[in-house]
């Protein structure tokens, strides 16, 4: 299904992908097959500020707890969004801020199309539509498009 918007929601097992458009829903849900679960620790800049050393990831040392993103699962995410044009992301936790960055080295295209990566905790899918719909007539409003 070709459609104009999507909404997806994930943390670091599962992600829900829905495409929609004004008439039709279409909805995805692509599980990780990493069995990795965070042990402690920060993804981000800040890392250096608590005297953990760095990985070859860029993530903490497993000494000091880490956080590894599953590069695979994240590109199938991507996947299921080729041809969206705007694509809202969003979960409760650090996830979605991996994806935006994986999109950004790995899936260009999908990079560009996400407008917004915002937080939520864990919405229905008939929710995540409500929301996604919400978001993007006042986005589209703002950029001239509705």
């Amino acid at each position: 299904m070709s459609t104009f918007h999507a909404i997806v929601w994930l943390d670091r097992s599962e992600a829900h992908v829905i495409m929609f458009d004004r008439e039709h829903v279409e909805s995805e849900r692509i599980k990780s097959r990493s069995q990795h679960k965070a042990t402690g620790g920060h993804v981000g800049s800040h890392q250096g500020m608590h005297g953990r050393g760095d990985s070859a990831s860029g993530h903490h040392s497993a000494q000091g707890g880490h956080n590894s993103s599953d590069e695979t699962y994240y590109h199938s995410v991507a996947e299921a969004l080729k041809g969206v044009h705007e694509i809202l992301v969003t979960g409760p936790a650090q996830a979605k801020d991996e994806f935006k960055a994986h999109c950004a080295r790995h899936d260009k295209d999908i990079d560009k199309a996400i407008v917004d990566v915002i937080s939520s905790d864990h919405p229905s899918d008939a929710q995540l539509v409500a929301m996604a719909k919400q978001y993007f007539l006042k986005h589209d409003k703002m950029n001239g498009q509705a």
